[in-house]
Parts: structure tokens; sequence; C-alpha cells
């Protein structure tokens, strides 16, 4: 079973992404450059990242007291992912991408996600590459951006602390001035950090001829302290190795050292660090300290990262689909060739009659089913989502500050959705396999130990829901919820127009009508405490009726096609969804609109 038919299907006969060729950014693409960069993806994913998947779960990185050691595979795949020029897929020609859309380029990604999200790709590299290229100066722009987005170098991002987790206002890696000169430095105003990030993925490793960190640190004041809250926070470059204003290393290297490796369930492929900024492991030449390069003005450090973040964000979501559609795939080939049992006839089982494969038992179905419409519905939200990015970038101002807007809205769920849906599909791909699904002869284990992650990093579920109910939602007096509203009664009005439809229209006009008074509800009394004591279940039923949406969507442009298995199925996975899923709101949207004090009020000592 192939993914391609239905990235085809999203694309070119729900999104309709041709039609961006309009615009002159893309006018020297069409359907054809589209399908060239798809099948290039495709192929490299199937030759480069799949048979190799098992490999990096079992051969985990590790350390041989001088460098971090991973298998060949790892950079065999890295080496062919840059030079497919995915790294700079959407940026100018000039620089030598390849002006992509960002619809197509997520398209693309996905193709690596499935085969092996474990070895991984581009993301944080390119994302920490976009950060520069929106807030670096000339010189960080051509020196660090520009040879990440060639495979040169690599990228991370620096946030999380030991003491601190999510917490950013609790930062303490402390920014220097290094020397008074440090505002004439070429690369921009020069710093010393001390101190230990945590959780960084990709960390350490020799897959690239250097790594450029971007670390969030906190420059001290007069007295010496450090500036409390997330206001006082600044993002520097730190390079692993030090660089001159002509991107050639110096040949020192930077104070930036490897405390320890993460040893995690899954996404074993990845090495997860500890780093020490400024131990004096690696002492620079001048002062003590790590060397780091101040991005944009001191004190916006957190708005510059939150452009990684972001995207990172949707590529945590899209991580999370891929690794819930490789289960998905894997279950439906093993249910299509596992026999066992007998069906259930007027007088019971028939133990003459030969076994049934197991895709013909009702349950099973149902436990594809849901796969498939957590799946297939999860891919059609990023790529909505990426669709909006390149409106955002690329559409009239009125539109293109529309896309900010629902983007702005649609993010925590685009992060948190599939990573807890998709990841209930690796759940049911394990159940479809009984108990070989519990072993490691099949990859559906690896598959839920990978997705599990996902729900964690790039903002836990608990930060999204927080930031959906307690900031957008809110935003510009609620005019994103109004938006995305109207969007969805666009789609409940075309619906109301196809008998087969209407029933769905319907069930998704009262599930709006629901989330928007439960909202109006939560904010009653105006205190945050109680409002967003119950911030995950408003995100689970936003998410819900956000997908709803977006299967009534897609399956208005499948009725519009000819009929095919492929039709049926997509038709079939939408009423899934509205009858088995959809209904879960209510339960959800009694306790955010009641604001049940339940978990909130319980004291600690009851636990």
């Amino acid at each position: 079973m192939s993914l391609r038919p239905t990235v085809d299907f999203l694309l070119n006969d729900w999104l309709g992404v041709e039609s961006l060729n309009q615009r002159e950014r893309f006018a020297d693409h069409s359907r054809e450059t589209f399908d060239a960069v798809l099948d290039t993806c495709e192929r490299i994913a199937r030759e480069k990242y799949a048979p190799f998947n098992r490999t990096v779960d079992t051969q985990e990185p590790h350390f041989d007291g001088e460098r971090v050691v991973l298998p060949q595979a790892t950079h065999d795949a890295q080496k062919a992912y840059a030079e497919s020029g995915m790294l700079s897929a959407a940026q100018d020609y000039a620089i030598g991408g390849m002006q992509l859309p960002y619809t197509v380029e997520a398209a693309a990604n996905a193709f690596f996600a499935m085969a092996s999200v474990s070895i991984g790709s581009g993301m944080l590299t390119t994302g920490n590459a976009n950060l520069l290229m929106a807030h670096g100066t000339e010189a960080q722009k051509r020196v660090f951006a520009l040879n990440e987005f060639s495979g040169r170098w690599s990228g991370t991002m620096c946030l999380s602390e030991p003491q601190a987790g999510s917490s950013l206002s609790d930062v303490a890696t402390r920014a220097t001035p290094d020397g008074d000169d440090f505002m004439n430095d070429p690369l921009g105003p020069r710093f010393r950090l001390k101190g230990n990030k945590m959780w960084i993925s990709a960390g350490e490793h020799e897959l690239t001829e250097n790594i450029i960190h971007l670390v969030l640190a906190k420059i001290p004041g007069a007295d010496g302290k450090l500036p409390p809250g997330v206001k006082g926070i600044s993002l520097f470059i730190v390079p692993k190795k030090l660089v001159d204003a002509d991107a050639k290393l110096t040949g020192e290297r930077n104070d930036v050292a490897l405390a320890g490796l993460n040893h995690k369930c899954g996404w074993r492929g990845t090495t997860n660090t500890l780093l020490n900024f400024g131990e004096g492991k690696f002492p620079v030449r001048g002062g003590a300290g790590a060397v780091g390069y101040l991005v944009g003005q001191p004190g916006e450090g957190l708005r510059c990262m939150f452009h990684m973040m972001n995207e990172a964000r949707i590529g945590v979501g899209m991580a999370a689909t891929m690794l819930g559609m490789a289960g998905y795939h894997a279950s439906l080939d093993y249910a299509k060739n596992r026999p066992q049992g007998r069906p259930v006839g007027p007088e019971g089982k028939d133990p003459s009659r030969p076994q049934s494969r197991i895709i013909e038992h009702a349950d099973v179905k149902r436990m594809l089913l849901a796969q498939k419409s957590y799946c297939e519905g999860a891919l059609a939200l990023e790529l909505y989502c990426a669709r909006l990015v390149d409106e955002q970038h690329t559409g009239a101002p009125e539109a293109a500050d529309e896309a900010r807007l629902l983007l702005e809205v649609l993010t925590p769920i685009a992060k948190s959705w599939p990573s807890e849906w998709c990841l209930e599909a690796n759940s049911l791909a394990i159940q479809v396999h009984g108990g070989y699904g519990y072993t490691r002869d099949f990859p559906v284990e690896q598959y839920w130990r990978d997705n599990r992650l996902n729900m964690i990093h790039e903002g836990t579920h608990g930060i999204q829901a927080m930031d959906l109910l307690g900031r957008k939602v809110l935003m510009e007096n609620g005019r994103g919820l109004q938006l995305l509203a109207q969007r969805i009664n666009a789609t409940i009005e075309r619906a109301m127009h196809v008998p087969d439809m209407a029933v769905h229209g319907n069930a998704l006009g009262q599930a709006l009508a629901q989330l928007g008074a439960a909202t109006k509800a939560a904010w009653a009394t105006g205190n945050p405490a109680e409002a967003l004591a119950n911030a995950v279940p408003y995100l689970q039923a936003f998410g819900h009726t956000v997908l709803a949406w977006i299967w009534l969507d897609v399956a208005l442009a499948a009725q519009a096609s000819p009929e095919s298995a492929a039709r049926t199925g997509r038709l079939g996975a939408m009423r899934f969804f509205f009858h088995y899923e959809l209904p879960k709101i209510g339960a959800w949207l009694a306790v955010v609109s009641q604001r049940d004090p339940t978990c909130a009020a319980l004291p600690e000592e009851a636990f």
C-alpha cells in the first residue's frame, strides 16, 4: 500500500495546490515539477530511510569518549536528504532554493517521516535557518543560515534547562558581553555564555561539519542579576566550532560540551543531549564561556524563537501523523493476510468452514477505520496548515492576514491532535496484530514508542491547551476563532446541498455551537485559574471539531470524484469520525462549561 495516492488527492483534488503557480513566486512550477519533487523524496525515503528504521532503533547513538557514534545508515540518509535540496526547498533561487510552495515541501517531507522518523531529516536545521533569515543580520544569514540550507552545517534549538523544563521564565543561562569591543564583531554582538541546556535533539554528532545552536539566555543587569520572567530572554547563535566572517572554520572548538546522552523510549536514531555551555572543557582564548552572537535585540529572544518553535510544532504534528500512518499501513497489510476465526452466521460459527482473514471481522474493521480516520484526517490538517503558510507569505494582504490568524489558532491543534490520536492509532495497530504486535518481530511496537514523544516535545499537551484556551481563542478579540467558524460554516453550507452530507453538516454545526458556548462559559467569571482548569478537555473537543470539519471538507471533494475504492474509503472514514468520534466532545465540553473544579481543587495530600 502506498501513501502517494492519498498525498496526490489531498494536494490536487482537495487543496488545488497547482493554483499556486499563478503567483509570481511559484510561476516556474507546474504539476510536473511538484510531482518530480514528490517522486524524488518518495524514492530517497524508500531506499535510504525505510530499510534502516529498525537499525537505528537497535543501534542507539553512543559516546566513545571523543565523539558520538551513529550508524552509517544515518550518515547516508542525511547526505541523501541534503543533496536532494529539501533543506532549502522553499528558499529563493538566489540562495540556491527551489521556491517551492511550503504545502509541497510539507507533503514531500511526509515520506521521510513515515519511512523513519527516528533517522530524522532537516526539521530543526531548516527551522533554525528560517529563523535566522527572519531575524538575523545579513552576515548571520550568509554565514550560518546559508550553510545550514546547503547541508554543510546542521542546527538545533536550545530552550529547556534541567532545573526549568518548559518554564522558560526560569532560564538561568547567562550571557555577558565579550570584551569592550563586543559590539564590533562582524557576526553580531559577541557574548560569553554559561549554563546548561537539556533535551537538545541532534545536539552532538558527526553528521555535519558544524552544529549551530540557537540558545536562549539572559543578559545580567548592572547589578549582576538576571532579569526576571520571559521578557529578559535573549537569543544567541552558539556554533560548536568557531567560524570567521567568511564561514570558514577557525580550527578552534567553542566551549560547548556534551554532558550526556538521554536514553529514550523511542526515536532512538536521533541523539538527545544535555549540553554544558562555558564549563571550561574547551576554553576559548580571550575569556571564559562559550562564544555566542546576539540575534535581534536584547530581551526579544523568545519572540524570535517562536518563529522556529511554531514551525517545529507543525513538524511534530506531521511526524506524529506519519508514524500513525506507518502503523495503519502495517496493520492493514497484516489484517488482510492473517487468518483467524470464522464469521458468525445465523446459527453461530461453523468450525468446518475455513478460517477468515481478520479484516473480515467487524471489530478489526472498526480499529482500521479508526486509524484511517485519525491519520488521513491529521495529514489533511497538516497540509491545510501548510497551505495557510503559503497564503500568509504570498497571498493578497487581507487573505495573508487571515491566514496568519488562522494559523495562530490552529497551530496548537496541528501539534497536539495528531500527537494524541495518531498515537492511539499506533496502539490500535498493535491490537490488530494481537500478541505479535507486542513483539519486536513486527514494526508496530516501535512506531508506538517513537510516537509517544510527540505529546511531550515542542510544548506538552497541557501547554498547547493553555495556549489555545488562554491566548489563541482570545487574541484580537476572538477574531481568529471567528475566522475559523466562518470557514467551518462555509463547509457546512456546501454540505447541506449534498443529500448524503446534510446530516453530517448538521452535526458539525451543533458541535461548533457547543464549542462556542463552552468557550464563553469557561471565561464567564474572567478568572484564568477557573477557565484553564479543564484546558486539555477543551483542546480535545476543539481538535475533534476541527477534524470533523476537515473530514467533511475532504469528503465533499471525494464525493465529486469518480467511483473508486479510494472514494468509498474516504467517505467511510468521514462517516466513522462523525458517528464514533465527534459525539465525544459533549463529555469534554461539559467540564469546561461548568468550570469543574474536581482536578484543580483536590488537595495534594488526597493523592
